[in-house]
């Protein structure tokens, strides 16, 4: 398991607990020199919050971790494509680089041109977990439909 690998799982911990919570299945970690200093997962239901997703929550708890508002030399770790609104807090946040597992073609970030994303954070997609990412978020739609 490589270290991509290694902190994708621990954002897919992350969004297994939120299913078990009945909240839509996403995780992230945010990673500072090898070490999680923030993880989060949806709490839209729990806070009636629509903006208390995966990598908001996460994002919070590494500002707070480190005692400022910048991310620059982080990685977050997220199991499914950020969507605009977290990805223009990324862009705030600098921070350095992201990693997802699952594309999301209906609402993800990269449906936008020019990129929400601040110039200098790099994306790579874990594709080693893709298809078990993108599972667990359709088989949590199918069973609410």
């Amino acid at each position: 398991m490589n270290i991509d690998e290694r902190f994708m799982a621990e954002a897919l911990k992350e969004a297994r607990e939120a299913a078990s919570e009945k909240e839509i299945p996403i995780g992230a970690v945010i990673v500072s020199r090898g070490r999680v200093i923030g993880r989060g997962h949806n709490m839209t239901e729990r806070l009636n919050d629509p903006t208390a997703h995966a990598e908001m929550i996460a994002l919070t708890a590494a500002t707070s971790a480190l005692g400022g508002k910048y991310l620059e030399d982080c990685c977050l770790y997220v199991t499914v494509e950020p969507c605009p609104m977290c990805a223009a807090a990324l862009n705030w946040a600098h921070i350095s680089r992201i990693v997802y597992a699952a594309p999301d073609p209906k609402r993800g970030y990269s449906l936008f041109s020019p990129s929400l994303l601040h110039p200098k954070t790099e994306v790579s997609i874990c594709e080693s977990m893709t298809e078990e990412c993108g599972r667990l978020v359709s088989d949590f739609f199918k069973s609410v439909r």
